[in-house]
């Protein structure tokens, strides 16, 4: 009976001692899982002029591939003009998930791709190029396991006429815009504010525009046609007697020049006078540079009309390259709550992208006096100024980050 014991458990010993080495030795293969594909949506046709070379013509995104093991994943943009890939080219490689090409890049593909908008040539003025996101795990040789591929997109290019010339044309090259009611501007000459060509008789640029109320006239301005010529200015009647149809937020400022009044509310607009259709407008500011991002958003009890969500997060749009600015409403009410914090982000919802003062401070930025480290769990920004409206600059070529 003993020896039977013995016998049991030398076999269970064995049997666990067999399972030990089976648990040690169990290992993870890595291999496509599921679909992988762009996650942007993208444009019915894509207008490429050289005017417009250093804006973002477009900014592929994706989800992250998933090949059912937790590793490092690097991403190819890949383009190619039969649409099979068999003349892929890699246009970036990155282990984030987008890559940003301007329309500079994309007139360089509508080149190759044998586009021209010379009337003179059987060229076409409209082709097609696709592009296909590959990803690999990097891990030894790529194989089918450890490769994936999203299918491939189809980009329409269209290269519009220029008139026989490669930039937009208008009358002047520019409109230049002085007065109180530009405060990046104001009453002389040493800054004036820009709005170049943008289009066949179309000029337009992002600008700032002040009504501070009161008797003062600290709302109005005037156009002009030659930087430094007083004698070259475009005031309210001259395009109400063209009859454009001219923004509500705009009147006569009736004052002796007979300017223009700005009567809405301070703040940072896209300022688009097109003497085609004769009317002067008013809209959202636009991205009018090259950035890594679009913009980047605020979201902190700082920033009141933001606040701790994702409701009512504030934009800072790229309108230069590498620069975001905007008019940014801050808070600090003092006290001993965190009423004067936030932070920066570089997806809108993604509390992941969020990147605070450290953030800044190790990649060497010059920061305003008015921002200091929070302190606080996130070493957010706090904001020490006075409450108010400010116009908010960072500069990630200059690295600085600056209010006005």
């Amino acid at each position: 009976m003993k020896k039977l014991k013995f016998i049991a458990l030398f076999i269970l010993g064995l049997m666990s001692f067999t399972s030990c080495e089976t648990d040690d030795s169990i290992t993870y293969i890595a291999e496509p899982n599921g679909e992988f594909a762009f996650s942007n949506s993208f444009l019915p046709q894509y207008v490429l002029t050289p005017a417009a070379s250093t804006n973002l013509g477009e900014r592929f995104t994706w989800d992250d591939a998933d090949f059912g093991v937790q590793t490092a994943v690097t991403y190819e943009l890949q383009r190619s003009f039969t649409g099979d890939f068999t003349d892929m080219t890699v246009v970036a490689s990155t282990e984030s998930n987008e890559v940003a090409v301007t329309i500079g890049n994309l007139l360089t593909y509508a080149n190759e791709a044998g586009l021209d908008n010379d009337p003179d040539t059987d060229n076409p003025d409209t082709g097609v190029v696709y592009f296909r996101i590959k990803a690999s795990i990097g891990v030894g040789e790529t194989t089918e396991d450890t490769v994936m591929y999203s299918s491939g997109q189809a980009l329409t290019l269209f290269l519009p006429a220029s008139g026989g010339g490669d930039e937009p044309v208008c009358e002047f090259e520019q409109l230049w815009g002085v007065g109180a009611g530009l405060p990046d501007a104001g009453w002389g000459w040493t800054t004036p504010v820009r709005l170049p060509c943008t289009g066949d008789g179309i000029y337009s640029w992002n600008v700032n525009l002040q009504n501070l109320g009161g008797a003062e006239p600290n709302n109005n301005f005037r156009f002009f046609t030659s930087e430094g010529d007083w004698a070259s200015g475009l005031n309210y009647p001259y395009f109400a007697d063209a009859d454009y149809d001219i923004d509500p937020n705009f009147v006569n400022a009736e004052d002796g020049d007979s300017n223009f009044a700005f009567i809405g509310t301070t703040g940072f607009y896209n300022l688009v006078i097109d003497t085609n259709a004769k009317t002067i407008t008013l809209g959202n500011p636009q991205p009018t540079g090259v950035c890594e991002f679009e913009q980047l958003w605020i979201v902190g009890a700082g920033v009141p009309d933001a606040g701790w969500g994702w409701t009512t997060p504030v934009q800072l749009l790229c309108t230069g390259d590498g620069v975001y600015s905007g008019n940014v409403n801050f808070q600090n009410l003092g006290g001993a709550e965190p009423n004067n914090n936030f932070r920066f982000f570089t997806v809108e919802g993604d509390w992941e992208t969020g990147l605070n003062y450290p953030y800044f401070e190790t990649e060497g930025y010059t920061i305003d006096e008015v921002f200091v480290n929070a302190a606080d769990g996130d070493s957010n920004f706090a904001f020490t100024g006075s409450t108010g409206t400010y116009f908010l600059t960072i500069d990630t070529v200059a690295k600085t980050i600056t209010v006005d």
